[in-house]
């Protein structure tokens, strides 16, 4: 009689930051610990979370505390999930490094070049796991279009745009201290469109290029403009240049006139793929051909990080695999600050949901699509409040 087979233990984690975006990871903490993958052992807030926000861990309520370190070390969490405030994310990283926690770290993974090397290093000495939350490189499509390119099914590529054209009200931006801001005192946080909220985009559309570390960046060119009245930028583009010589260009902006899709185009001479990120949507358009669309499925980024750890599965978004995206970040932090848009390029209109209002450039929507499409600048465009670019290299 063979015996039975043991059931696995299910990976103690440790959630820091368990409102906002965090509410998505307590819900897929508990789905992963339904099916004994995972289980919730400690939430790091500076405020406990109240009894109905635990309601679905009600049966096995987590140890609660403002200390991660002590938190991790009463827990004893082999894993924790890091969404917290961007200038939080390296000292708490490198706190479970020094643990030996494995780490699953939201995106952007710090707020400078120097302290996503201190985290590169911390990780590396340590001989930790360290996902970074790329949602979209969990995305089955992304092999599938690089199949595509690879294959020549839209010809010799020449450059990759991505576009994004999202809504925020003006409640966006009072949610938190560190929203909309370059910096507080002498920290930078760098909580701008192509930085945190866009990000994927931007990383996306480097991941699509093969060009997604820091040494397939040959040069940088950022245009930060703001409608709100903030700090940081919310309606911007860049345009890197590989090492490759092709351009990845992306235009984003959170005053669009209709919230609309984020999605990154593979430019080839023969035809254009589109790739709807947040859906795993992809549209292929090429001579001779009628378009071709298709729909993949998607790995959870958790999930991937607990299969590496149980049974060796690669990692699908190791840090050194989001360097080129970095620089982007620290070319947009050491950018001259962003130019407020003059009144007259935007107005205001009433938020979509609940009685705030939100500010909307006019004719941002058709610029940002242009941008991705034609791999252009708002400058080169002729977007009459664009100014020339400001270039940087790494």
């Amino acid at each position: 009689m063979s015996p039975t087979p043991t059931r696995p233990v299910p990976l103690p984690i440790v959630l820091a930051g368990a409102r906002g975006h965090g509410r998505r990871h307590l819900a897929n903490i508990r789905r992963l610990q339904d099916q004994g993958l995972v289980r919730l052992a400690g939430v790091c807030e500076l405020n406990p979370l109240r009894a109905d926000e635990l309601a679905a861990f009600a049966a096995e309520l987590p140890e609660q505390s403002a200390d991660f370190g002590a938190l991790l070390d009463s827990t004893g969490a082999r894993a924790a999930i890091i969404c917290t405030p961007i200038q939080t994310h390296t000292e708490l990283a490198l706190t479970a490094a020094g643990r030996g926690v494995h780490l699953l770290l939201e995106k952007p993974p710090a707020a400078t070049r120097a302290d996503f090397e201190r985290i590169l290093t911390g990780v590396r000495d340590a001989g930790i796991a360290c996902q970074v939350g790329f949602q979209s490189f969990g995305s089955h499509a992304v092999p599938a279009v690089r199949e595509l390119v690879r294959t020549g099914a839209v010809g010799t590529v020449r450059g990759y745009g991505a576009a994004g054209a999202w809504v925020r009200d003006d409640t966006y931006y009072r949610r938190a201290s560190w929203a909309g801001r370059r910096r507080i005192g002498g920290t930078d946080v760098v909580d701008g469109v192509l930085t945190n909220p866009l990000a994927h985009a931007v990383a996306t559309a480097l991941e699509l290029a093969g060009s997604a570390t820091a040494r397939d960046i040959a040069s940088i060119e950022t245009e930060l403009f703001r409608a709100h009245d903030i700090e940081a930028d919310d309606t911007s583009c860049v345009r890197v240049t590989t090492t490759s010589g092709l351009p990845v260009t992306v235009a984003v902006t959170l005053c669009a006139e209709q919230a609309g899709e984020p999605y990154v185009i593979v430019h080839g001479d023969r035809g254009r793929i589109t790739f709807w990120y947040k859906q795993d949507r992809v549209l292929v358009q090429r001579a001779g051909h009628g378009p071709q669309e298709t729909v993949h499925g998607r790995t959870d980024l958790l999930e991937n990080l607990v299969d590496h750890l149980t049974h060796g599965t690669a990692l699908l978004v190791p840090p050194h695999r989001t360097g080129a995206f970095m620089e982007v970040v620290e070319a947009v932090r050491t950018a001259p600050e962003p130019l407020a848009l003059p009144p007259g390029a935007w107005h205001t209109a009433p938020a979509l949901t609940g009685g705030g209002t939100r500010r909307v450039v006019r004719g941002i929507d058709a610029a940002v699509a242009a941008g991705a499409d034609t791999l252009t600048l708002f400058s080169e465009l002729g977007v009459p409040w664009a100014l020339p670019t400001e270039v940087s290299s790494p």
